[in-house]
């Protein structure tokens, strides 16, 4: 059990600080800016604007988490849509989509791939996950564009009005928040523990807000119900890896790198990650698809890129939701289950068949 505290412990006051920086860098406008300057680079096309979220949503999936991702970019493409007048949804979808299936290039990129970089070791480490991982994840990113594409093209043609630049309340507050949120990308990659870098942007923004705004600090909401429910699936999955769970999963994980084999871990995790969220799934099956590079790049590609059908799957998914939820966007569920779904099969199979030949 300590073991497992010490594994997620961070993971959750990442969650804790990361929304507490959002909360703050909305409240000071930081978000609306970055909107508005998305609208302008895109100059009134829209399926120009939808491939700068995309490269957005890579890029910070990749460089600084999915949490970051789902938690700073949500509420600027939800923004950046409603200046321009287009529906947010499509925009909003591609941001939380590409957040999940976007997270396999780098440790950095996901929480299990951090948790997995320690089983790598045996191999080469960094260099060795690099080696199985540049790939799939490639292709994970180009399958769900591709997905994306055919599922929204009809929303994401024509053209809009660039809007007007917005005017923020607070000018000393927007550029700290803004200039925090910029320096967390950088720190994030220096492999410090992530919770660390959003725990000191979350306290310097929490001190600019009692001097400047001290009234405010009342709005900043923490989603302190969301991360005593992550606990307890930790813990009951904890609980379970202790009676027989992980001698069960091996046995239906099977064995072996042929592509049935790889398609088996990664379809396995991808159910797993929908049924209980990501982490405790891959905590749950790690023991059982550590016995090689491949397999256990198949669990990752099945916890990562699968775990967006169901909204508890994955914690970018859940600060996704808050995000939208926040913005006043309502996320239609049985269309996003439905689609989801479809990005999901679509994006694990083809990263899978990838892996198979590398």
């Amino acid at each position: 059990m300590t073991e497992l505290v010490d594994r997620v412990g961070p993971v959750l006051a990442f969650l804790v600080c990361i929304t507490v920086v959002a909360e703050i860098a909305d409240h000071a406008g930081v978000f609306d800016v970055a909107g508005h300057w998305a609208a302008r680079m895109a100059r009134g096309r829209t399926v120009v604007l939808w491939l700068v979220v995309v490269v957005l949503s890579c890029a910070a999936t990749t460089v600084l988490s999915l949490d970051t991702t789902a938690v700073l970019l949500t509420p600027v493409v939800i923004t950046t849509a409603r200046q321009a007048q287009l529906p947010p949804l499509p925009f909003a979808f591609t941001t939380v989509w590409l957040a999940n299936t976007a997270s396999l290039l780098l440790p950095v990129s996901n929480l299990s791939n951090l948790l997995a970089l320690h089983q790598f070791e045996q191999w080469g480490g960094l260099s060795a996950y690099l080696r199985v991982a540049w790939a799939p994840a490639l292709v994970a990113m180009a399958a769900t564009v591709v997905v994306i594409a055919v599922l929204h093209h009809r929303q994401l043609g024509g053209h809009y009005r660039v809007p007007p630049m917005p005017r923020p309340h607070d000018g000393v507050l927007l550029r700290v928040a803004a200039a925090v949120c910029l320096l967390l990308g950088p720190l994030f990659v220096t492999g410090v523990t992530p919770a660390i870098p959003a725990a000191g942007g979350a306290l310097i923004l929490l001190l600019t807000l009692a001097v400047r705004e001290r009234d405010a600090l009342r709005k900043i909401a923490v989603p302190w119900q969301m991360v005593l429910g992550v606990a307890a699936l930790f813990a009951v999955v904890g609980f379970l890896r202790a009676h027989g769970l992980e001698e069960w999963i091996a046995r239906v994980m099977g064995s072996g790198e042929s592509t049935f084999a790889l398609l088996r871990v990664s379809g396995l995790g991808c159910v797993g990650g929908n049924l209980i969220n990501n982490l405790p799934a891959y905590l749950a099956a790690e023991s059982a698809a550590d016995g090689s590079a491949h397999r256990l790049m198949a669990l990752l590609i099945g916890v990562n890129a699968g775990p967006i059908v169901t909204v508890w799957g994955s914690l970018a998914t859940l600060l996704w939701m808050a995000r939208c939820r926040r913005a006043g966007l309502r996320i239609p569920l049985r269309r996003f289950t439905i689609e989801s779904f479809a990005v999901a099969v679509v994006t694990v199979v083809a990263a899978t068949l990838v892996l198979g030949q590398v």
